[in-house]
């Protein structure tokens, strides 16, 4: 699970550099989306790591 942790944190940095830089403007929008998303996915399986862990 850890695993999947640090893959959506890494995900969601490199989401957030290019969504928020100023590349362009469609592609701002898809990174801006996927930075969301990741950062969702990541609280997700931290919040499922931890209920694995405590049961």
């Amino acid at each position: 699970m850890t695993h999947w942790t640090i893959t959506f944190i890494v995900l969601a940095i490199i989401a957030g550099i290019l969504g928020f830089g100023e590349i362009g403007s469609a592609s701002s929008y898809i990174g801006q989306a996927f930075f969301v998303v990741f950062l969702i996915l990541t609280f997700i399986t931290v919040i499922i790591g931890k209920i694995k862990v405590s049961h």
